[in-house]
């Protein structure tokens, strides 16, 4: 199954996300097919988060499946499912 979901980088108390679709099988840091955005908790409210809706709306569409906190992103920067 495809799923949206996020990869870590950064440093330890510096955490930086990529909002990405890959196979769920596949490990947190591992191969993608997709990557779609950015999730930067650290920084301001207005630039915590940023992705690329219409490729977001495109795999919704074909069938892949946000994680639970993808899926608040989502909510958060009022982006409908």
């Amino acid at each position: 199954m495809v799923k949206i979901r996020l990869k870590k980088f950064g440093t330890k108390k510096r955490p930086y996300y990529r909002i990405v679709v890959m196979d769920s099988r596949k490990p947190r840091d591992g191969e993608t097919i997709e990557e779609i955005g950015i999730y930067h908790p650290i920084e301001v409210e207005d630039k915590q988060i940023a992705f690329n809706e219409d490729r977001a709306r495109y795999w919704l569409g074909v069938g892949a499946q946000p994680s639970d906190i993808v899926r608040r992103l989502f909510n958060k920067k009022n982006f409908t499912i």
